[in-house]
């Protein structure tokens, strides 16, 4: 029976190379010091995170705690907006980096050493932002999922998918994004595809593009510069056609947002987004590979509470 007040702690023992286990004792003490009152689980599969969350809402708890990745930050979410019990944005979710990107946690100034991240929830500065809900296609069947920091279709999807293939193989280290990067850049082509934000249309070979609610992703690459995430709009990045050479020239310019400023980038800002493809384009959410095109987004305005650092 839980407490009120009291924090669910979902633990992913696998994220950031296994240091969600090998560090879990310090950060349990470090909590307890901070006089945060919690009960924690460990996650044992895939997808073990969507259902925790939604049981243990459903048994009364209105506060989660994720001690992992992004991907881990991401199953929370659904699972908050798959129970019953109570509307999504009444849950307060707050984070314990432990993973290999923290991307969403940069957005939020929430620390990377677990003294930090524990001194923001034990001040539990909340604020609400918005979530993003995308259905898509998986072989045959359409499917749903929501996210709070980015969607990447295209390249990004297959850099995701790579990425997260090293990281089952337990390999993977700041770098791995980087060099799925690179190694995708080998065999990647680009899709002609239909995409329409708010009734806006660009027709175009894509080689890659985002969806976001906030700036960061690939472990701080500002794909998003300009993104707010409680504005109720997505900001839609769009690079067009590009040679291989332009890519490996311009990854310094991905981390300082700078690249918007090429010719082959579109920008567009909307609540609703479309996309429809010749060729099925991936989808990674918050890091995680999903389906193919066709596939529509839309945002839910200021549909969670977070717990942000200063």
């Amino acid at each position: 029976m839980h407490k009120d007040g009291e924090w669910f702690v979902i633990v992913n023992p696998n994220a950031g190379r296994r240091k969600g286990e090998k560090d879990w004792l310090e950060i349990a003490r470090l909590m307890n010091e901070a006089g945060i009152s919690f009960t924690n689980v460990f996650t044992e599969h895939p997808n073990h995170a969507v259902r925790l969350a939604r049981k243990h809402i459903e048994a009364g708890f209105r506060k989660i705690i994720v001690v992992g990745g992004d991907g881990t930050l991401n199953e929370v979410v659904n699972g908050i907006y798959t129970q019953k019990r109570l509307p999504p944005a009444e849950i307060t979710l707050a984070m314990i980096p432990v993973g290999t990107g923290n991307d969403w946690g940069r957005s939020f100034n929430i620390p990377l050493d677990y003294k930090g991240a524990i001194d923001v929830i034990a001040r539990e500065n909340t604020r609400l932002q918005d979530v993003g809900k995308v259905s898509y296609h998986s072989k045959d069947l359409q499917k749903q999922r929501h996210f709070i920091n980015m969607a990447g279709l295209g390249f990004d999807a297959m850099v995701a998918k790579r990425t997260n293939k090293v990281k089952q193989e337990g390999k993977s280290g700041p770098f791995s994004y980087l060099i799925s990067l690179f190694t995708s850049l080998i065999s990647y082509k680009a899709t002609y595809a239909r995409v329409k934000v708010d009734g806006q249309e660009l027709k175009a070979g894509v080689f890659t593009m985002s969806v976001a609610i906030c700036r960061f992703n690939g472990g701080g690459m500002m794909q998003a510069p300009n993104a707010i995430p409680d504005d109720g709009l997505f900001d839609v990045t769009v690079i067009t056609r590009v040679s291989r050479l332009l890519v490996i020239r311009s990854v310094k310019k991905l981390y300082d947002g700078s690249f918007l400023k090429l010719p082959q980038v579109k920008t567009f800002r909307g609540a609703k987004v479309e996309i429809e493809s010749d060729q099925p384009m991936y989808l990674e959410t918050d890091g995680e590979s999903l389906g193919h095109t066709p596939m529509n987004f839309e945002v839910i305005p200021l549909g969670i509470t977070v717990v942000a650092g200063n």
